[in-house]
């Protein structure tokens, strides 16, 4: 991604900023709307890469889109602004939250199923995040692909589990056309 590296600094320089201010979760909860609006919004997100609109007018089209912002996303835009980098604004929210639930030891594990989770299940999957992690604090993001056809597939951090149908299925037929 280009402006990543940028993105990190900036990112780690406003949760530096929230947590002298002890304002930390405020600007978190509004950056996973900001990254998620930006995300899912395909206007929003060509606005913020067009070189042609001011960076001045971005801001003023996010301030209205976002008019709820702890003060901190104000004072974010401003240098975001004055450094022409707004475009990198849905990465720098994506990282602050990253590094948010990092600073918090909250752990995201991503499961991958066929259907969505029932509670049992996200019970035994919690279970088996906290056995591989030791972590106190696990989020867990279901994940619905029918093309797994069953089971699951777990992701925490750069751990992979992969106990899906397909999977199995994948390796069986690697044995096969092997003999």
């Amino acid at each position: 991604m280009a402006g990543t590296r940028a993105a990190i600094r900036y990112a780690k320089a406003v949760l530096d900023l929230a947590k002298t201010q002890d304002t930390a979760q405020a600007v978190n909860e509004d950056m996973v709307v900001i990254a998620k609006a930006i995300d899912e919004s395909q206007d929003l997100s060509n606005m913020l890469q067009s070189a042609v609109i001011k960076s001045v007018d971005k801001k003023a089209a996010l301030l209205k889109v976002f008019p709820d912002a702890n003060p901190m996303f104000s004072g974010l835009l401003d240098v975001l602004v004055s450094n022409k980098r707004v475009s990198i604004l849905g990465n720098i929210a994506t990282i602050y939250t990253e590094l948010y639930e990092k600073s918090q030891n909250v752990v995201t594990a991503n499961v991958t199923t066929a259907v969505p989770l029932t509670e049992d299940l996200k019970t035994k999957v919690l279970a088996k995040v906290k056995e591989l992690t030791n972590a106190k604090n696990i989020e867990v993001k279901n994940i619905v692909d029918e093309t797994i056809i069953g089971g699951f597939i777990l992701r925490v951090g750069d751990i992979q589990y992969n106990a899906s149908i397909s999977n199995q299925l994948n390796k069986l037929k690697k044995e096969f056309t092997l003999n």
